[in-house]
């Protein structure tokens, strides 16, 4: 079975004035269905910018990156859209929450752009809210929630996407420590249990025991890997 997310020699070259910046610098990954993998590096290191071209909001310089055995890295602007749709969900750290609308209504627009409507999609999205713990928290805004409570709401919708692949950028950036740690926990629960391919870029030296995989990213590079223990 072809692996979600294998990389060859990627890499991504901004070009700054007369300068060439090297963002992303030779990356081979290979990642598999149920692994929880994390991108660890200081500020400009790399790894957002490595996380947005897995993607496919970023195109690469050179080099090769193939989701699910399909080569995607010289798709046209058009077909790239529909990759992103079928393959790839994301998780930021501001939540992106839309303020005027409920939890539930929040989820439920992501079902409705996925083709999914009516009474199917409003109790698809009560399902998602129960499984992550927010089912009496439904009907409240954004506003209303804590932080913790919000990025479980960005991890239902992620989920609503139904995509195999998850993206996370600094998911908990802007949650304490133990809500941090409840969210990551979710997520490695949810991989392991829907054969998600899960990847986060962060600076969060307090969770790396919950990743299965750590890559270690300086000025660009994978510099090391580090297998969590049996």
């Amino acid at each position: 079975m072809d692996k979600p997310i294998v990389t060859r020699n990627l890499c991504k070259i901004y070009q700054e004035g007369r300068v060439e910046v090297t963002a992303v610098s030779s990356a081979d990954l290979t990642l598999g269905e149920g692994e929880v993998v994390g991108l660890f590096g200081p500020s400009g290191s790399g790894k957002t910018t490595l996380l947005s071209i897995l993607g496919c909001i970023l195109r690469p310089t050179s080099g090769s990156l193939m989701l699910y055995g399909k080569e995607v890295s010289d798709m046209s602007e058009a077909d790239l859209p529909f990759i992103r749709k079928k393959y790839i969900s994301f998780i930021f750290q501001g939540f992106n929450l839309f303020p005027a609308l409920t939890v539930h209504e929040n989820v439920m627009l992501v079902l409705k752009l996925k083709g999914v409507k009516g009474e199917v999609a409003e109790r698809r999205a009560t399902e998602l809210l129960t499984e992550v713990g927010l089912e009496e928290r439904i009907d409240f805004l954004p506003r209303d929630l804590s932080g913790g409570q919000k990025q479980r709401v960005a991890v239902a919708r992620a989920l609503a996407a139904d995509a195999p692949v998850i993206l996370a950028d600094e998911p908990t950036g802007n949650l304490d420590f133990s809500n941090g740690r409840k969210v990551m926990e979710l997520l490695k629960n949810l991989a392991a249990e829907r054969k998600r391919c899960v990847v986060v870029a962060t600076h969060d030296n307090r969770i790396e025991d919950i990743f299965d995989r750590i890559l270690f990213m300086e000025d660009g590079k994978i510099v090391r890997e580090k297998r969590r223990s049996p």
